[in-house]
Order: C-alpha cells, then structure tokens, then sequence
C-alpha cells in the first residue's frame, strides 16, 4: 500500500512538473464569418497571414456561401458553427432557416438583441414568447447545413450568447453538439476566455493591450481569446446598432491586431503555443 501511495504521488508530482513547464497553450477565434463581404475577407485574412486560429461562421447570414466558398479553397483552416438568434445590425439583416414564428420579429426578421437592450426595448428574444422547441429546431437546421457545406467543422459556438437564455436551452444545445459530435465550448476543459488588457480603441492600443495579456498568460494553461476581424471600408462602415457605432474602425483594429509582427514577436518570444478547437481534444 505504501509503494502505491509513493507511486501516486510520484505521479502527480510529475503532472504537475510537466504542467508547469509546457508553455502557454492560445485559442485565437475569429468570429461572425458571414456578416459582409469585407468581413469574410478580413477573418480570412487573419487565419491565413496572422494569428486567428479557428474561425466561426454565422449559417444564416447574407455572406455565408461567399464564406463557404472561400472555406472551401483553404481546407486547413479550423471551422466552427456560430449558431445564431439573432439579427443585431441596422441596415443589414438576415432570417431564421426555419419556419419558427416565436423567434421572428414583425419584419419576419431574428430580433435584434438576445437579452434586453435599452436602445431597442421590447426587441430581444428573450422579452418575446421565443419556444424551445422552435429553438432546437433552427439550431438543427443550421448545424446540418453548415456540415452539408463544410463537412470538417469540428465545433459549435453561440452568437451572442444565444445558447445563455436559460437552463434549458444550454441543456438542448450541449445534447445537440453531442449528437452531431462536435466539440462545445472550451470551458468544460479548463480553458480560460482572455481579453486586452488595457485600451482598445485603435489599432494601436489594440496590439499594445493585446501583448500586455499575452504576458500574463501562465505555463502549462490553455486561454481562449475571441474577437471580431473587419476593414475600415465603405460596406462595413454602413454596419452597425445603437450603442456600436464604430464597428470598422473597431474591427480594423482587430485585424491590424491579429496580423501585427509586433504581437507574432511577443507570441514567440514568449514561446506561446498557438492552438486550435481541433487541438482541445488532444
């Protein structure tokens, strides 16, 4: 019994060792792939020439077969679904796949927010009579579409946290991801969500803020760091919702973040490990 004691703390006093000398493990995650032409540009952009290592595709957005398409020529890239409820832009807007009224505004449109918001009272679904089943049912529609299109997803993410309106929603949608075998979440493995640390209202501040986390990031731990890549263009600069009126100037700066040599230095200096969804299952 006292070998086996010995052996067991041998063993954990090894894990911890080998934990505390392996370098720091970042998901870097582009999302909204689908959103403007601009927008798939930019998040292509990013996984190819910088840092982004999965990208996130909204299914039913306007500029979805344009991303399949582009999905298609690059077969390396890392893919996840961004389910999605809602339809938060002004000028811009997109459906559900399925014919479900509850989560249908009076323009036949997603509503705008997911929880409420001040700027659009009385327009988010969680204030509207939304049903689970009709939930389940797009969620359904948009997972099966986006593997028909891009057989290689290999995980499910939630736009706005469509997946946080209640208990039952979070169930349903973690037996979905089970069912289609497809990875959900990094939090269930340890992973920690990171963000700048420091401002971010330009691109120069972005990559600063962004080094700055980078050397807090600890050995042997794996973080999850997740924006939103664009161009300051004309198509995205017609984009945007009360509250977030900024949104090329703010997702250049992403852009100009994620493929920044200064942030690739620190990342190597620093002999962070750049991963994948794919490489959470390892």
């Amino acid at each position: 019994m006292k070998t086996l004691i010995l052996l067991l703390c041998l063993s954990v006093s090894l894990s911890m060792a080998q934990a505390q000398t392996a370098p720091p493990r970042l998901l870097v995650r582009a999302d909204d792939m689908g959103y403007s032409h601009a927008g798939n540009e930019a998040i292509l952009k990013t996984y190819k020439e910088g840092i982004a290592t999965s990208v996130e595709v909204i299914v039913p957005s306007p500029w979805f077969p344009e991303a399949v398409a582009m999905l298609t020529e690059h077969l390396e890239v890392d893919v996840g679904i961004h389910l999605c409820l809602s339809s938060e832009w002004d000028n811009v807007k997109w459906r559900p796949l399925t014919e479900c009224p509850s989560l249908r505004d009076a323009d036949g449109y997603f509503f705008p927010m997911i929880f409420p918001n001040k700027n659009y009272p009385g327009r988010a679904i969680a204030e509207n009579k939304w049903k689970l089943e009709e939930i389940e049912k797009e969620f359904r529609a948009q997972i099966e579409l986006a593997l028909k299109k891009i057989p290689r997803i290999s995980h499910v993410t939630h736009h706005m946290g469509c997946s946080e309106l209640n208990s039952e929603v979070s169930s349903m949608a973690q037996r979905l991801a089970s069912e289609y075998k497809l990875a959900l979440g990094p939090g269930s493995l340890g992973v920690k969500r990171v963000s700048y640390q420091g401002p971010k209202g330009t691109s120069e501040e972005k990559i600063s803020s962004f080094i700055k986390m980078l050397e807090g990031l600890e050995a042997g731990k794996t973080y999850l760091f997740v924006d939103h890549p664009g161009l300051d263009v004309p198509e995205v600069r017609a984009i945007h919702h009360i509250g977030y009126e900024n949104v090329a100037v703010d997702r250049q700066g992403v852009t100009d973040t994620f493929t920044s040599p200064q942030v690739r230095e620190a990342i190597k200096a620093r002999g962070i490990q750049l991963i994948g969804y794919r490489d959470l299952k390892r």
